[in-house]
């Protein structure tokens, strides 16, 4: 099975992965925790890129985008696809939904660019997406909360919104893919909301 989480910043999805982690190795499942973008080292060299707030130049909106494949691209071929072929589950924390998410409904891309790359590298989608939702002003206090804000997270409240309404976007066309958790429930009942829907699935 291959699980993905989204979301906006600070709505919780690291402590629901790591939940969801420690449920299926107690399971006995043989479980791949992962990350986009990175996931591999020549993708996390990718991330780091793509997350530092001190280049000498500004990283274009389509520069971003190519760069979220070409990681995308190394780590499904690296991690993912090896995973899934024998028999693992993985959990992936980030993956498409969040492209279009962020740099089309966020920067404003066009969809067909977006597309073309889905239809080109992406060969395999999730079985299912949680996305974590919740108040875009409760998701940025609780990402101050944690210290330095990479360069998504210094983004403008305004630019979250649009985030968070393409996730919308995607769960009103998806609802078998991707199911929506509230974040602004407790930890505890994130997860068990979560492990209703994957047994559910299953």
């Amino acid at each position: 099975m291959f699980i993905s989480f989204e979301g906006t910043e600070g709505v919780g999805k690291t402590t629901l992965i790591r939940s969801l982690y420690e449920y299926f190795q107690q399971q006995g499942q043989d479980v791949v925790l992962t990350r986009e973008p990175g996931g591999t080292p020549m993708a996390e060299q990718i991330r780091s890129l793509l997350l530092s707030v001190n280049h000498d130049e500004q990283m274009s909106n389509d520069t971003e985008l190519l760069l979220m494949y070409a990681a995308r691209a190394q780590h499904l071929e690296q991690v993912i696809l090896p995973a899934l072929q024998a028999g693992k589950v993985v959990l992936c924390d980030r993956f498409t939904d969040s492209s279009f998410a962020y740099q089309c409904a966020g920067r404003g891309l066009s969809r067909e660019k977006l597309q073309l790359l889905n239809d080109n590298f992406v060969v395999k989608m999730p079985d299912i997406t949680f996305w974590l939702d919740a108040p875009t002003e409760l998701g940025m206090s609780r990402a101050r909360e944690r210290g330095a804000l990479d360069r998504f997270e210094q983004e403008k409240v305004s630019f979250f919104e649009k985030v968070r309404s393409g996730f919308a976007e995607i769960y009103q066309n998806e609802p078998l893919r991707m199911k929506r958790l509230d974040a602004t429930q407790t930890p505890e009942q994130v997860f068990k909301d979560a492990l209703e829907q994957i047994q559910h699935k299953l």
